[in-house]
């Protein structure tokens, strides 16, 4: 078998086999703009940035409380140079990085948050409560 066959056929192999790491990397959860959680924020920016409330209601002071819960992930930059991290570390063992990488990514999946939010007579943050931050 020639040196370039048996090259080839090594490529084939650790790049049908790395991928695990690196695909996870690049699926974490992206990052959100937390700083939006501040008093005069208008709903509309809160709903464009995170989407609908887990819960909506009005209480018994009139007024309109939501919560908001969802995984603080990474920005594209940090996703980019992690999936490039575990590729080129893939390729230099054979495959072998996945035992590490797989594992790491799975545990750094982004914090899980939830904010409560108070919301005026003209639907602007007027209280902000963090509930949760992993």
């Amino acid at each position: 078998m020639s040196k370039l066959l048996r090259v080839l056929i090594a490529f084939f192999f650790v790049t049908s086999i790395s991928g695990c790491a690196v695909f996870m990397a690049v699926d974490q959860p992206d990052k959100k703009d937390v700083d939006l959680f501040k008093v005069g924020t208008p709903r509309s920016m809160l709903l464009a940035e995170f989407g609908l409330p887990t819960v909506a209601e009005v209480r018994d002071d009139g007024k309109k409380y939501e919560i908001y819960s969802f995984t603080q992930g990474y920005s594209k930059g940090a996703k980019a140079g992690r999936a490039v991290l575990h590729g080129t570390a893939d390729i230099l063992t054979l495959g072998l990085w996945e035992v590490v990488g797989t594992p790491t990514e799975g545990a750094f999946d982004g914090n899980k948050m939830a904010y409560e939010v108070r919301y005026d007579s003209n639907n602007l943050i007027d209280q902000i409560v963090l509930l949760k931050s992993k």
